[in-house]
């Protein structure tokens, strides 16, 4: 069967289930308790859960800018979709080219983190493997993700749901065991500012911990690329966008509050993502066998985030190729199952040689600093759009009337959202704006150039399609779904406004 390149996405394949785990296990959760979050107790020491929960709320802000439009603009296109319609297409364009371009790192990432993990633990384990050998697990775990988006999207979500399922269970349970064994150490003193590490005491030590810790939220709105392909899209995504940010957001909080507890908020500000004072080291020396739960299940966060990262790009890539303001190669579809299977392609392309890549860095610094550089680079875009996807909250609204804008929820939560997270984009982007931010060294400081020269391609093709197809540039801001059929009627249950 050859491919087609035109056409829609797969209509009603998914449900709220399906789209609630592709955000979820976008924000990665259990690779976001062992790895991202204690990256925070060095700031706010015992007091974490107190900055979690303030990260939080400061998300919650954001996501429900992302679900309101979510709601209003069921599209592929997602954030690049709104931007064009609260802001300016042009501006969509640019969201949706920095977008793109980071959604395709993301999965390589992730595999090189699962090809780290699983080579490292095999050598502890075993001497005799070499720790060096790596890069077979990041490339088997790319042809798992390209297998089952190939498969299309019900497939795709479904082994998603169960992915994410197995992780957010595994770090539950874990934490009842921790709360239990803590006894009477348990306290609500966690969630005040008296066990902040040395050096920055009270709110600012943990409101310090908090811009380290809003990080472990990106992923939210992973859910909004699919709703082409979900029923009812406009309840769904919505229920979705806010559901995965308040539900993880909560899951995290209960799972640093156990793990704050049993270590002690004392002794918390040495807690790491590695060694004895780690998750893993933890359930290696008080829970048996069960460290091996906890391992599998940060594994399965990056095979499951991977997976969901690749959902997102492919169907961006296909939303702007659709319109051609990308190549319209990216718009080729699966007759049967629909899937964007060139999009695909050059997904699976891009994780090999991301790993290849970090081969050849390997030999000039080290596989873990060229992973921190391409870390670096998709935290800063992925900040970088989280803060403007809030502006076309407000701008959509206030253009809609009077009477669908709502102040608080139109406006006093884009600014908050807003606020919120330039604290986070100058932390990952490594400038020393506060006191706790470090300034990032050669080469993860090459982030900020190659996200430059990215953005600044962007404007040059903006510029040329603005020149000479100003109409596709126009058609950022278009909702596939708001269009009637034949009969007349909005199609796929697409409510006309």
């Amino acid at each position: 069967m050859s491919a087609e390149t035109s056409g829609t996405l797969r209509r009603d394949a998914i449900g709220l289930r399906e789209v609630l785990f592709q955000s979820i296990t976008a924000m990665a959760p259990a690779a976001a308790v062992a790895a991202s979050i204690p990256s925070g107790a060095a700031f706010a020491g015992g007091s974490l859960p107190l900055a979690v929960l303030i990260a939080l709320v400061a998300c919650l802000f954001t996501a429900s800018c992302v679900a309101e439009l979510a709601r209003e603009l069921p599209a592929a296109g997602s954030v690049a979709t709104y931007a064009a319609r609260g802001l300016h297409p042009a501006v969509g364009f640019l969201v949706g080219w920095g977008y793109v371009f980071v959604e395709m790192l993301v999965p390589p990432l992730l595999l090189l983190q699962l090809g780290f993990t699983m080579a490292d633990t095999l050598h502890e384990e075993w001497s005799s493997y070499p720790a060096a050998l790596w890069w077979p697990w990041a490339l088997a775990g790319a042809a798992v993700i390209a297998a089952a988006g190939l498969l299309g999207v019900r497939a795709s979500a479904r082994f998603g749901t169960v992915l994410g399922v197995f992780e957010i269970l595994v770090l539950l349970v874990f934490a009842g065991l921790l709360v239990a064994k803590a006894g009477d150490a348990n306290t609500v003193s966690v969630f005040t500012a008296s066990h902040t590490a040395d050096g920055y005491s009270g709110i600012g030590g943990v409101l310090a911990g908090s811009v380290y810790t809003v990080l472990a939220f990106a992923g939210f709105e992973a859910a909004a690329p699919l709703a082409e392909e979900t029923r009812d899209p406009r309840r769904t995504m919505h229920r979705a966008v806010l559901g995965a940010a308040l539900g993880i957001g909560l899951f995290y909080v209960v799972t640093t509050y156990a793990m704050t507890v049993y270590v002690g908020p004392e002794r918390f500000s040495g807690f790491g993502a590695s060694g004895a004072s780690s998750w893993e080291g933890v359930a290696r020396a008080s829970f048996g066998l069960f460290w091996v739960l906890v391992f599998l299940a940060v594994v399965n966060s990056t095979i499951a985030n991977a997976n969901a990262c690749a959902n997102v790009a492919t169907r961006t890539a296909f939303a702007l190729a659709r319109i051609r303001v990308l190549p319209r190669l990216l718009a080729t579809l699966h007759p049967r199952h629909r899937s964007p299977v060139a999009g695909i392609a050059v997904q699976t392309v891009v994780a090999v040689v991301a790993v290849g890549a970090v081969l050849g860095l390997g030999f000039a610094y080290d596989p873990v600093t060229a992973f921190l550089l391409l870390a670096t680079v998709i935290v800063t875009v992925v900040v970088g759009v989280y803060i403007v996807v809030n502006l076309p909250c407000a701008g959509y609204f206030l253009r809609g009337g009077r009477q669908s804008f709502k102040p608080v929820r139109h406006l006093l939560f884009p600014v908050l959202g807003i606020t919120a997270f330039v604290p986070a984009l100058l932390t990952a982007a490594g400038i020393p704006a506060f006191d706790f931010v470090t300034e990032l060294s050669a080469p993860v400081s090459y982030a900020g150039p190659v996200v430059g020269c990215w953005m600044a391609a962007g404007v040059v093709v903006l510029v040329v399609l603005i020149r000479r197809h100003p109409e596709r540039i126009a058609e950022t801001a278009r909702v596939h779904l708001d269009e009637p059929d034949a009969a007349g009627s909005p199609r796929d249950g697409a409510v006309s406004r």
